[in-house]
């Protein structure tokens, strides 16, 4: 009732009214019975928009941090994504993934729309990244079609770290359903699972027009996070060269003699960084 009410009343016009999304191919989802709507992952808003504009409801699945926070800002932002269909989705691996899946799996069962983004979190450059075989695992074990979906300028509206968002025009582009029934009896198939999801990735990327990275966004990401931790520990060491342990050191105690110390220890972290090789995701 709730997500009727926010999405024909309140939400729904308001978004409308502002960011004038356009729409493409929405006759390609079905007017009833179980699908998958897989998508492009750009921005937070994604999962707001594009439900906006399905007529019928679209249960996602979300990322569980988003229905664990503490304190009542936590219980808020779980409680408005349980109203708004979204189920959380465990991504740590093993069991609990399978668990969440299988979350997914029942609401296919009763006929409904899933929405899931293969790449398992949002892009941290609008390029679209290699999809996580979770999607082709559901695909394959609940024979139902896939409709892959084009989300369009979402990570303008609201980028990474962006709480408010920006007022401009979005889009999305509905594909053609895409039938994965000839690998029926296959879905425990590893390579199968590869297959199916990277049938599903190059829609995607033909879509979207977007550039495709054959890496994992979230290993990007943490690549990133080292990255950045490294720069920042390189500064904060470099500072403590340049700068005086004393203001008045005693004799034979200069600050110039302590200096080279702490610049050789920036140098070698500095060396030791760049020459990590990052190591290759598994799938």
């Amino acid at each position: 009732m709730f997500y009727w009410v926010l999405k024909k009343i309140f939400l729904g016009p308001l978004l409308k009214l502002l960011f004038r999304p356009w729409v493409k191919g929405l006759d390609n989802i079905p007017d009833s019975g179980p699908a998958i709507l897989a998508s492009n992952h750009l921005s937070f808003s994604d999962s707001i928009f594009m439900p906006l504009m399905v007529p019928r409801p679209v249960i996602f699945l979300a990322k569980s941090e988003y229905f664990t926070g503490a304190g009542l800002k936590g219980k808020l932002t779980a409680l408005f994504f349980r109203l708004t269909n979204q189920l959380p989705m465990d991504r740590s691996g093993g069991a609990a993934s399978a668990n969440s899946l299988s979350t997914g799996a029942e609401v296919l069962a009763k006929g409904g729309l899933l929405g899931i983004y293969p790449e398992g979190t949002r892009s941290p450059d609008a390029k679209l990244y290699r999809g996580k075989v979770g999607v082709a695992k559901l695909v394959l074990s609940a024979g139902v079609p896939v409709i892959p979906v084009a989300m369009i300028g979402t990570d303008k509206v609201q980028p990474i770290g962006r709480k408010l968002p920006n007022i401009r025009r979005i889009g999305m582009i509905f594909g053609e359903p895409l039938d994965f029934s000839r690998y029926q009896g296959l879905e425990d198939d590893r390579f199968v699972q590869r297959s199916v999801t990277d049938e599903i990735m190059y829609e995607l990327m033909r879509l979207s027009g977007q550039e495709y990275v054959d890496a994992y966004a979230s290993t990007v990401k943490e690549r990133q996070a080292a990255r950045k931790a490294g720069e920042t520990k390189g500064t904060v060491t470099a500072a403590a060269a340049s700068s005086p342990l004393r203001e008045d050191p005693g004799p034979g105690v200069a600050a110039a003699e302590l200096a080279p110390d702490h610049a050789e220890d920036g140098k070698a972290g500095a060396e030791n960084t760049a020459s990590d090789k990052p190591e290759e995701a598994a799938s």
